[in-house]
């Protein structure tokens, strides 16, 4: 049986975003409202940023028009969840970053889905039984800022293929695949084995694509791994790390990467990459 290979559409991902997105704020109900004086600080500035945008580069009623055009169809088209973490999303996080302690943190992107099978350490990630790309063995240990290793701390992993594509946003993927949550052992040690991920470009068939095109940038997003890393009592990491040499890494279009999460992968010889990295987690 031949499986047809697909790209995910610009509002295919969107919808699978937004779903993942809202289970996702379901799952915590307790979470804070957001105050009323910050929704009016905050919105505020964001007005006056705009407004200063339109002096500053005189803005026309044309262009006015384009914009609001714009902000329409990326509505439609169910591209806020791409948009925002493309090109929003890095700031966010860096300025929640300005007083944590711990690994460096990165955006969590759009493609995380939660309630992926789990594994001990050490662990193979769900993939195809002809899955392409070279064998990758990423191993590490996780520990508080004291030093003090974590046991059973959990590292909850997505990633791409080496075609670029994630499951659950590619129809030709199966669910769950190269995703997964893999338990450290008793020293907060863990083992992953899986394959190397490609660069991937968002897609672009939207309005999201549009705009990339009218402005001259590229889309290409490095090749990298997700992660979420995490232990009772302590702060959960949301971060990203990615290959040295690797292409697009200096010029990343979600703007996402950090030199101190830049893995060295080392051949092992075998046709089999190994890279290794340790977390550090701060109490909560």
């Amino acid at each position: 049986m031949t499986t047809t290979q697909s790209s995910p559409t610009a509002a295919g991902s969107g919808s699978s975003a937004t779903e993942a997105f809202r289970a996702g704020r379901a799952a915590t109900p307790g979470a804070p409202a957001v105050p009323p004086e910050r929704v009016s600080a905050v919105v505020s500035s964001l007005l006056a940023g705009i407004h200063r945008t339109i002096r500053t580069e005189s803005v026309t009623y044309d262009e006015f028009q384009a914009a609001k055009q714009y902000l329409i169809d990326v509505g439609e088209g169910g591209e806020w969840p791409l948009l925002l973490d493309v090109f929003v999303e890095h700031v966010v996080e860096e300025v929640a970053a300005a007083d944590q302690d711990g690994t460096k943190g990165s955006i969590l992107g759009p493609y995380y889905l939660p309630g992926q099978a789990r594994s001990t350490s050490p662990a193979t990630l769900p993939q195809r039984a002809d899955e392409q790309g070279t064998k990758l063995v990423f191993s590490g240990q996780v520990r508080g800022t004291d030093g003090e290793p974590l046991p059973g701390a959990e590292i909850d992993i997505w990633q791409a293929d080496d075609q670029g594509y994630y499951s659950g946003f590619a129809p030709h993927l199966p669910d769950g695949n190269l995703r997964g949550v893999v338990v450290a052992d008793g020293q907060g040690r863990f083992e992953i084995h899986t394959v190397e991920p490609a660069p991937y470009q968002i897609p672009t068939d939207g309005p999201t694509g549009t705009l990339i095109e009218a402005a001259g940038w590229h889309p290409w997003r490095p090749a990298h791994l997700h992660l979420l890393v995490r232990a009772p009592g302590y702060r959960t990491v949301t971060t990203q790390l990615y290959f040295r040499g690797g292409e697009w890494l200096d010029s990343d279009v979600a703007s996402a990467t950090k030199p101190e999460l830049v893995l060295d992968p080392v051949d092992a010889g075998d046709g089999t990459c190994t890279v290794e990295y340790d977390f550090t987690l701060e109490p909560a």
